[in-house]
């Protein structure tokens, strides 16, 4: 494809493009990008939606400014690096060892609940992604709003809902080789 076929298929949002560019041709450029940003590690497609949805803001305007007084890969090398960048000192890393029932606001009131709250803990430590224990922390443990939380983290609420869904199938898989190492 040609610079032109990209940045029109991308304004069209051609899903056949948008793919093959975005999780294609473009996955090694983002993750060199990524690594070299991220002093921790983050979701490539979470990361790649976020820069999907800046770049189709305001009618995909940054595409449509595009000159082509470069390739479209430098171009957005460019354009993403300092995305992410900005990213950077947004995205959230939870670096507490906090347990969401730390005895301060609730104390557990049962040997049932303690096991619970070391079940969940045991469960967030086996989850790669520290992004993903903390939206869960708020949204479901601490029952945040999701607007406010999208808002604290700097994202639309859409994506916060897909960093949801992420992180539950995360949660879901650590709970599933939990059992099968506590089954032995």
């Amino acid at each position: 494809m040609t610079d032109q076929e990209i940045i029109q298929g991308l304004i069209a949002r051609d899903n056949r493009v948008t793919e093959e560019f975005f999780f294609d041709k473009c996955r090694p450029l983002f993750c060199s990008i990524m690594q070299k940003v991220f002093d921790y590690e983050v979701e490539y497609d979470e990361m790649v939606n976020e820069l999907y949805v800046y770049l189709m803001e305001n009618d995909a305007i940054k595409l449509r400014n595009f000159e082509y007084r470069s390739s479209v890969y430098q171009w957005l090398k460019i354009l993403a690096i300092r995305f992410f960048i900005n990213k950077r000192g947004r995205m959230i890393e939870d670096v507490s060892q906090e347990t969401p029932y730390d005895g301060r606001h609730q104390t557990a009131d049962t040997e049932k609940d303690m096991t619970a709250e070391g079940d969940m803990e045991r469960l967030f430590d086996n989850m790669l992604n520290k992004r993903y224990v903390y939206v869960i922390r708020r949204l479901i443990l601490e029952d945040w709003e999701p607007e406010q939380l999208a808002k604290d983290m700097n994202i639309t609420t859409a994506n916060l809902y897909n960093i949801k869904r992420r992180a539950m199938a995360q949660l879901t898989r650590a709970a599933l080789n939990d059992i099968k190492e506590y089954g032995k």
